[in-house]
């Protein structure tokens, strides 16, 4: 699959990855701050922001893709940063090819299964009628029935957009057919191990990583180490400054 991507700097390669609902835009601030030592590729992952839809969606065909780039692109390895379902899909790819990983960073996301936890998130956004709604107030209002978070709400109308071949009309950039039909591919256990060296990154106030999910990590990762932010799922974004710092301190030693 063609994933769409932008690339920003000079050095080493830096693959970065988003979340779940998430698009390569997110990272676009922090991608710029790493360009200063790194090349980053900023990717969409598919079924999101601007790379294809398709009706398989699964961790291991999400890997295939990562492989295709680094193939497209003559990446014969690179450090990849993958926050949640990203984070999954760095993991995959780690444990399917170990040669082609320098170094892992996964941002408040274990190895393990998790129980779907999105319901609320995609009964507010099947709520919504695209065909016709008339504007992302509209949308907003919707939302806002289901989701009281502003910032969730801010983070999933960055998706809507409207057609190309009918300005009148809105669409999702996600694939929510797709990813409602399949969401319980998002929390299945990654398959395999690395021997890469791996940084995990915990919210403190999340309960994504917990101290369970320590020994299991560090059997299946036994390079690897676990720190913990101050922040909640979202800690690149709660927490940018202490984020990029314990990401650059990990990668420079």
């Amino acid at each position: 699959m063609n994933l769409n991507y932008k690339m920003l700097g000079e050095g080493k390669p830096l693959i970065i990855l988003h979340g779940l609902f998430g698009m390569l835009d997110n990272w676009f601030t922090l991608g710029k701050k790493f360009s200063e030592n790194f090349t980053v590729y900023l990717i969409d992952q598919r079924n999101h922001g601007q790379s294809p839809h398709s009706d398989e969606w699964n961790y291991k065909v999400m890997s295939d893709d990562l492989l295709e780039f680094f193939d497209e692109h003559h990446l014969s390895k690179a450090t990849i940063i993958g926050h949640s379902m990203g984070g999954k899909t760095a993991m995959q790819f780690a444990g399917d090819h170990n040669d082609r990983v320098k170094k892992l960073v996964v941002v408040d996301i274990a190895p393990r299964s998790y129980p779907v936890h999105h319901k609320n998130i995609l009964d507010a956004l099947l709520s919504i009628d695209l065909e016709n709604l008339k504007s992302r107030n509209e949308a907003d209002a919707m939302l806002s029935k289901y989701i009281s978070d502003f910032g969730t709400k801010q983070f999933l109308l960055k998706n809507l957009t409207r057609k190309e071949n009918d300005n009148t009309k809105f669409e999702w950039k996600f694939n929510l057919p797709v990813i409602a039909k399949n969401i319980h591919e998002v929390g299945v256990q990654t398959t395999g191990d690395s021997t890469v060296p791996a940084l995990f990154i915990r919210g403190e106030n999340s309960n994504y990583i917990k101290n369970s999910d320590e020994a299991e990590i560090q059997k299946l990762y036994p390079n690897s180490e676990i720190i913990s932010i101050n922040s909640g799922h979202w800690v690149h974004a709660e927490k940018p400054e202490e984020f990029y710092s314990s990401v650059m301190k990990f990668l420079k030693d």
